[in-house]
């Protein structure tokens, strides 16, 4: 295999694929990304057997061929080199010689008959999706997925494509995000699936703002192509609990905030909360909210918003961090926060398809 390709190329095809490269593998090749030349093209595939992404760039292809080489010391190498063309040889013993400008490196490869192919996606069920819409609808729900080994099936994200929509779903027990795309497939094609948490960080990096993106459903198995690039995920087995359940009914009061300064205010305030009593209280008076946090060893911290607000008083006292995460994600200036009582859950809802179920502390 022999070719030339221009540095911010070949970092820019390295840096799409070498996430998923795992740090911890038994599998040597597993560290490595193959590289296949043929056409004009690079194509570069890495995998944890897991996860797997394919990405291809242009290059100047004198000899087709393939070959893997450790894909982090490959690409540690390509961004110290100079801006200039680099040119890439590899023999018939995978050892890959790499020339740019004065430098000269030589690294050992392994045999590409070692590296555990990509599924392949014959029969699946295919979306279309507006990149914009998943992008969005990842970065309102990705925060709420569980990080607990123990309830598996909560470490991923709900792909729920039921009556002309998709609905993505993330939980860890304690709070619940979820937001609805408007979607058109055929019935045949309605199906539920989990995303594993790796895929996702993966799939909201590959996500833009324009265009579509193709996505195809086997059994166990799911793929993603835009632009070019592909990304395949094995998915997490069993039922995903009924999340319908969990969201409360109507609400008794709706108190109607101004994002960015309720944000700021539980920021300011949860500097004084500590990691036991890890809560800040909300408590409700006429056109008011006095959001305080209390740490017996450590002190007080009050502060006042005005908002409008004409309901009966009452207080409930919130995990901050888990109050925070959705307003960081929102692009909204106004939210909405739909209570019950002291010891329902809080649901903050926007004017588009979106919700989060959060709840309540014990005040002491």
């Amino acid at each position: 295999m022999k070719l030339s390709v221009s540095k911010e190329k070949l970092l820019e095809g390295l840096q799409t694929v070498q996430n998923v490269v795992s740090t911890r593998t038994t599998l040597p090749i597993l560290s490595n990304v193959l590289l296949e030349a043929a056409d004009g093209q690079l194509s570069l595939t890495t995998t944890d057997l897991d996860v797997g992404m394919r990405g291809a760039i242009e290059a100047m292809v004198e000899k087709p061929g393939a070959a893997t080489l450790p894909a982090r010391r490959l690409f540690t190498i390509i961004r110290e080199l100079p801006s200039a063309e680099i040119s890439l040889e590899v023999d018939s013993k995978s050892v890959a010689t790499i020339r740019c400008g004065p430098s000269y490196f030589k690294i050992l490869g392994l045999p590409q008959e070692e590296f555990p192919p990509l599924p392949k996606f014959e029969g699946a069920k295919t979306f279309t999706l507006r990149q914009k819409d998943l992008k969005d609808g990842l970065k309102k729900t990705a925060y709420a997925i569980s990080t607990d080994e123990t309830r598996y099936v909560l470490n991923g994200i709900l792909f729920s494509f039921k009556d002309n929509k998709l609905t993505l779903v993330a939980t860890d027990g304690r709070r619940l995000a979820l937001v609805d795309i408007e979607l058109e497939f055929p019935r045949s094609h309605e199906v539920d699936l989990i995303l594993p948490t790796k895929a996702v960080t993966e799939l909201s990096r590959l996500v833009s703002e324009e265009g579509d993106i193709k996505m195809s459903v086997s059994d166990n198995q799911v793929a993603f192509e835009v632009d070019g690039t592909l990304l395949v995920s094995k998915l997490i087995e069993g039922n995903y609990p009924n999340y319908r359940q969990v969201i409360p009914p109507e609400a008794k009061e709706r108190i109607t905030l101004e994002r960015e300064s309720f944000l700021s205010t539980v920021h300011r305030v949860s500097l004084l909360s500590s990691e036991k009593s890890n809560s800040v209280k909300l408590v409700f008076s006429k056109n008011n909210i006095d959001i305080i946090a209390t740490t017996p060893e450590v002190g007080e911290a009050r502060e006042s918003l005005p908002v409008s607000y004409k309901g009966r008083e009452f207080s409930v006292a919130f995990n901050p961090e888990f109050l925070m995460a959705p307003l960081r994600a929102l692009p909204n200036d106004e939210v909405f926060l739909d209570l019950i009582d002291e010891m329902s859950p809080g649901v903050i809802k926007v004017q588009s398809p979106f919700l989060y179920v959060l709840m309540p502390m014990r005040i002491s």
